[in-house]
């Protein structure tokens, strides 16, 4: 077995996720990495190919999925998304923690796939309200768009049960030290 542990974030969309991924690799760069994931969508404002996603039209997207090159992919919100497989191996060998940013199914997929070096965590937000004005405050998505996401809540809050463990994201920095503190517990 490798020494590497993959930790796995999951939220609503707005939760604050890709937020304390970020924080996280900032505080410990040294052994946290982040794992960017492949999507067809297109890029939100200010997003770079190969820093926030590896942008992919349908068509090379189906490639990888062919190729078995996915850990693990996924349709959501009519786009798809994907983990690329040999990076997270690489990264795992070298003993990393590699931090990924994925949607509820997605996260459960990759926790059956390497149940030893896996921690599921779901960041929850303070209440719907607070989703909604997060949701609406970054600007990238239409009020379709964001209804489409609130439909998930219910499914999303009721995986969460499965996951080894769920904060509640009042406060940022507060948040990133309870995942760090989970992580410390998992490598000792």
């Amino acid at each position: 077995m490798n020494n590497g542990l993959l930790v796995v974030i999951s939220s609503p969309s707005g939760g604050g996720k890709t937020t304390i991924i970020r924080k996280i690799v900032e505080r410990d760069p040294q052994r946290c990495v982040y794992s960017i994931s492949a999507t067809t969508r297109a890029p939100r404002s200010g997003e770079q190919n190969g820093k926030d996603y590896y942008f992919l039209d349908d068509e090379a997207f189906q490639a990888k999925i062919e190729q078995g090159e996915f850990l693990e992919w996924e349709r959501v919100h009519g786009y798809y998304y994907g983990t690329d497989l040999s990076s997270i191996q690489v990264w795992l060998q070298q003993g990393k923690v590699v931090l990924l940013d994925l949607d509820v199914k997605g996260a459960l997929q990759v926790a059956n796939i390497l149940k030893d070096q896996t921690v599921t965590i779901f960041i929850a937000p303070p209440s719907l309200d607070t989703l909604i004005k997060r949701l609406k405050n970054r600007k990238t998505d239409s009020n379709e768009e964001i209804e489409k996401r609130l439909e998930r809540i219910p499914m999303e809050m009721e995986k969460s049960k499965k996951f080894d463990a769920v904060i509640v994201n009042e406060n940022l920095d507060k948040t990133v030290d309870q995942v760090l503190k989970i992580i410390e517990n998992h490598i000792h």
